[in-house]
Order: C-alpha cells, then sequence, then structure tokens
C-alpha cells in the first residue's frame, strides 16, 4: 500500500452495521435459553444485603424481563441488616448462637416492621412504568399471603431460640393457583403458626421450602458469595449433588458459601432440577446466569448437564447449526444436511442442558487402518475451556478401539491447534488412496498426521 494513500476513515455506517451483527448474534445465542425456559417455575431468594447495596431496582427490572418471558416467579426476600437496623434504633441487644438469630419478642417485631418496609418496597419497585425504562409497558402483579406454616426452632444444644422458626409447611396448592394467573408471588421471611403466632425465619429456609414445594424447575441464591469456590480458590461453575456433598465433606468451603451450598443440595434432593448461587453484587447476575452457558455463579443439579456422547438423529439441527458459520468462511467443507443425516453414526458431540455446542466425526479406513479427524468444532463462544481437545482425545480412543493405528486431518485454518497435540504435517500421497481421489486441490488443505 502507498504510504500516501490515507487509510478510509470507519464511518458511523460501520459501527452500526458492527453494533447490528453483535445484537443478533447475541439474539440468536440466547433464543434456545428463552424457548427453554418459558412455562418454567423460578423461585429467587435474595439476601437483604442486596437492598443495602442500592441493588433492588436492577433485580427486579431483570425479574420482570423473565416474568415477561413467560417466566413464573416466587421471590423471597433477606432482611438480616435491616432487622439490625431497626434493633439498633430502638436500643434493643442482637443476639445469635451459630449465626442464627435469638429471637425474641422486640426481635420480632423489629423482623416485622423491616419485612413490611421491604415488601413495600418491592412493589413500589416492580410499579415502575416510566417510559424509555427497563420497566416500560410492564404490567407486574405482585401477591403476598400467608403461604407458609411454621414452627419454633426450639431448644438446641442449651439455647432457645424462642420465636425463631423453621418452616413447617408451604400452601404449595395456593401458590400454583397465584402462579397459573400470571402474578409474581413475593414472600417474606416469616411464618405462622396454626395458632396464629408469627415466627422469624431465614430466608434461605423459606426459599428452599418454598421451592421444594413446588417443586420449582430453578432455586436461585442472591447472596454475598460469588458462588462456591474449591480449595485452589477457582469458582465451580457446575457441580452434580454427589460432587457438592463431597465437597463439603472435604471442608475445603468457607463457611459463607457451605451455608449457601446446602440449601442448594437440600433443594435438589427436594426435587428442583437445578440450584444457583452467585453474588448478588453483579449487576445482571441473574440474566447472565440463566442465558449464557457457563453463567457466572455456581449451579448445582441433580445429574451432570454435560455430555460427551454419540450423536443421534435428532443432534442433526444442532450439528448443522453450529457448522454452518464455519462453512461460510470456508474453514469447513459444506456438508448438506442429508449426507449427515446418512453418517450421524459417525459423530460426537458436546452437550450441555440440551445445546450442542461442540462435534467431531471420525471417518475410518479399514484397509489401511487409518481414519480421518473431521468436523472437529466447538462453539466460539465455548473456545476457552478445552474442550476441542477433549472431543478429540474421546474421537482418538474411539479410533485405537477400532483398531486403527493412525488419525489424519485437513485443515486450512487450525494447524497449529493440531500440531501442538501430536500432529505432524504429512503430504496428500500419505492419506489413504480413497481420501486421495476426494482431496480438494482447490481448498488445499494441509494434511496433518498422528500415530496413535
Amino acid at each position: 500500500m502507498n504510504d500516501a494513500v490515507a487509510a478510509a476513515p470507519i464511518t458511523s455506517v460501520d459501527i452500526t452495521a458492527s453494533e447490528h451483527a453483535r445484537f443478533v448474534t447475541w439474539l440468536r445465542d440466547v433464543a434456545p435459553y428463552v424457548h427453554a425456559h418459558r412455562g418454567r417455575t423460578f423461585v429467587v431468594g435474595f439476601a437483604g444485603g442486596l437492598i443495602e447495596a442500592g441493588a433492588l431496582v436492577a433485580l427486579v427490572q431483570d425479574l420482570s424481563l423473565l416474568n415477561a418471558m413467560g417466566i413464573r416467579l416466587l421471590i423471597v426476600h433477606g432482611s438480616r441488616p435491616q432487622v439490625q437496623a431497626q434493633l439498633a434504633l430502638k436500643g434493643v441487644e442482637s443476639r445469635f448462637a451459630n449465626d442464627v438469630r435469638i429471637t425474641d419478642a422486640p426481635a420480632l417485631e423489629c423482623a416485622k416492621e423491616a419485612s413490611g418496609e421491604i415488601r413495600l418496597d418491592i412493589e413500589a419497585a416492580f410499579s415502575q412504568g416510566l417510559p424509555s425504562t427497563p420497566m416500560a409497558h410492564s404490567k407486574v402483579r405482585v401477591v403476598s399471603g400467608n403461604f407458609v406454616t411454621a414452627r419454633p426452632l426450639g431448644v438446641i444444644d442449651g439455647v432457645d431460640y424462642q420465636l425463631t422458626g423453621v418452616v413447617r409447611k408451604v400452601d404449595a396448592d395456593a401458590l400454583r393457583v397465584t402462579l397459573s394467573n400470571g402474578a409474581i408471588v413475593l414472600l417474606s421471611p416469616l411464618g405462622f403458626s396454626p395458632t396464629g403466632e408469627a415466627f422469624n425465619l431465614t430466608m434461605e429456609d423459606t426459599a428452599c421450602a418454598v421451592a421444594t414445594a413446588v417443586k420449582a424447575d430453578k432455586f436461585i441464591l442472591l447472596t454475598e458469595t460469588d458462588g462456591v469456590r474449591g480449595a485452589d480458590g477457582e469458582l465451580r461453575s457446575e457441580l452434580t449433588v454427589q460432587a457438592a456433598e463431597s465437597l463439603l465433606a472435604s471442608d475445603q468451603v468457607k463457611p459463607d458459601a457451605a451455608f449457601n451450598l446446602r440449601y442448594a443440595i437440600k433443594a435438589c434432593r427436594g426435587g428442583v432440577e437445578r440450584a444457583h448461587i452467585l453474588s448478588y453484587a453483579l449487576d445482571g447476575g441473574v440474566l447472565a446466569e440463566l442465558f449464557t452457558h457457563r453463567g457466572v455463579g455456581t449451579m448445582v443439579a441433580s445429574e451432570d448437564l454435560e455430555q460427551l456422547r454419540d450423536a443421534t438423529a435428532d443432534d442433526v439441527g444442532g450439528i448443522i447449526k453450529l457448522i454452518e458459520p464455519l462453512e461460510a468462511d470456508g474453514t469447513l467443507v459444506k456438508r448438506p444436511r442429508e449426507l449427515i443425516e446418512r453418517e450421524i453414526d459417525r459423530f460426537m458431540v458436546l452437550e450441555h442442558d440440551g445445546f450442542i455446542f461442540g462435534c467431531a466425526a471420525l471417518y475410518p479406513f479399514p484397509r489401511e487402518q487409518v481414519a480421518e479427524l473431521a468436523c472437529l468444532t466447538v462453539h466460539p463462544n465455548y473456545q476457552a475451556f478445552g474442550d476441542g481437545e477433549r472431543l478429540m482425545k474421546r474421537i482418538e480412543a474411539r479410533a485405537k478401539a477400532a483398531g486403527i493405528d493412525k488419525l489424519f486431518v485437513l485443515t486450512t485454518r487450525t494447524a497449529h491447534f493440531f500440531i501442538k497435540r501430536g500432529y505432524r504435517p504429512a503430504t496428500v500421497d500419505d492419506l489413504p488412496h480413497a481420501r486421495q481421489n476426494m482431496y480438494n486441490w482447490q481448498r488445499r488443505s494441509q494434511v496433518l498426521l498422528k500415530q496413535l
């Protein structure tokens, strides 16, 4: 390029086109989650610290959006810092044992006042409808009530917890009727006995009991912690119930996170499909957790949601959607749908919660005891987690089991990926004769070979 020729300036049209493309891509990426969540029941419990942090309005906007998507919501708020403030205001001493409040009559009155104020604030936030805000055109009805029956926690290790209680029963039928009418259910951490007594409950116990009673699809805890971390300090984005219990037993989890994790496990053991623990300090955390593959917190599930498995005919659509962008830019050779359907038994897929985000295929040439590793693809949003190598290793294992001695790949863009993993440059003459006849000299793909 001649130095005297100035580069063309970036115009607003270019920027608009780029923003448009990003928006369309993002919306298409979240569409599967929108379909998956519609009509589902989520219980969201959040600590009182979220309100102190000034995050209530943002959370309400996000929950209103979920409601507009057809998600049925039950919300349970916490109130510990607000109760503390009420007690301090009245000069009443706070008493705790094992981090559980001992609720005497004055403390219960403070709990009632705090919950009443919080409930009104939440209802007011859901009533917003100003133009040019996320709440514009929203018509959200919030219903509260005496849905929770409680009993005294009692005397434990010689400590009388007085009016501190635990959930005894949840009126699940009444909650389902309320949800079926399109309303959001809002519950405070208070319960009532058949004799009319009120008890101070924890948000976690209340939310977990509600989630198990209505057999919620998701139980979401917004807390001071950002999830569950192991001894290495790494955030565990996904745990099975069994793995979560093992992690607790190892004493590697910090006390606050362990407290939340126990309720997540309890909810899953009680019939909830998935429980999520995430920080209320992250703006939009609920949306990021629900509408992205990796999420931003820790999810506990009754079974492992990620599978590396043989493909079936039901996966054809997912494979095509995954490889279409790479076929369009020339990275992969275009494969007609009919061909993938015929050869589906050659494919393996990586699936997470019904979403196909990786695939690879094995094409054997038994006479030469050689096979081709083909169509190795991982969705671009998930390429930093080693899934491509997982697929490669599984294909290599399948090849070894079939008596294959060598694997080869043909690539125009990703030779470095394969060379780092033991493949060496080769020539077209090193390919099986049948594959040599199909070699596309216009693409001039590099040939890489690996001895198994």
